[in-house]
């Protein structure tokens, strides 16, 4: 199997098999919610994975609603699908901060094509969770946003990192994006299960968008040099 075929796979039998939810949180599986998203992710993974490649493992926090939530592919809302991928979508073209700065970050690496053949991105909580006022407004949930969803989700994380590892990535380094808990909850869980060497940090992009935007290009830089000093550049 190509690594794409291992991630195709893997996206279409995704389920949550974790703790009992906290009121008024559900889990978001763009892969059960989606044909849609099933079939861009597959176009996008066949693209860019189709060998048998090993890659540097990427973790984000969880799945958001306008990216990844949409397209199955973490990090990439709709726009950057087609605008930078070349892969078509049909539907509500939405837009998510954290997807502009990867796309640029990506275009400074090389573009996409260079970009992905050295680099797999997932999270630590492959699947989203969205919470619901008394509105019924709906919004992102991070999975540390309370003890009790952490607590609830932290076997299946351990599980889906085990996973992440067996298709095939360098386990020499594991990058994390967020500096702060989802950083602090990777290294606790790297010293329990020894799961990589190595991890590196790096600001999270919807911090970077939203606070520091006024500075992008210094973190792309970093983002950048990070990158070449694992790879001997």
């Amino acid at each position: 199997m190509t690594f794409a075929d291992k991630v195709i796979s893997l996206n279409r039998h995704l389920t949550y098999t974790g703790g009992p939810l906290p009121n008024g949180i559900r889990v978001m599986n763009p892969y059960r919610e989606s044909e849609q998203a099933n079939t861009v992710s597959e176009a996008f993974y066949r693209k860019y994975y189709s060998d048998d490649q090993s890659r540097y493992l990427i973790l984000g926090i969880n799945p958001g609603r306008f990216g990844s939530g949409m397209t199955g592919i973490p990090f990439t809302d709709p726009k950057r699908l087609v605008s930078e991928c070349g892969i078509a979508y049909e539907g509500k073209v939405t837009h998510e901060p954290s997807s502009v700065f990867i796309y640029e970050m990506i275009n400074a690496y090389g573009g996409p094509g260079a970009f992905y053949g050295k680099f797999y991105i997932n999270s630590l909580c492959p699947l989203g969770f969205t919470s619901i006022d008394e509105k019924g407004r709906e919004t992102n949930y991070n999975y540390y946003d309370s003890r009790e969803l952490q607590d609830a989700v932290k076997d299946y994380i351990v599980d889906n990192i085990r996973t992440q590892i067996n298709l095939g990535v360098n386990t020499d380094v594991c990058f994390c994006f967020g500096t702060g808990k989802n950083e602090a909850f990777l290294r606790k869980l790297n010293n329990q299960h020894g799961f990589f060497k190595n991890i590196i940090a790096l600001e999270h992009p919807r911090f970077i968008m939203q606070y520091k935007s006024a500075v992008k290009q210094f973190y792309i830089d970093k983002y950048l040099s990070a990158f070449a000093a694992v790879q001997g550049f």
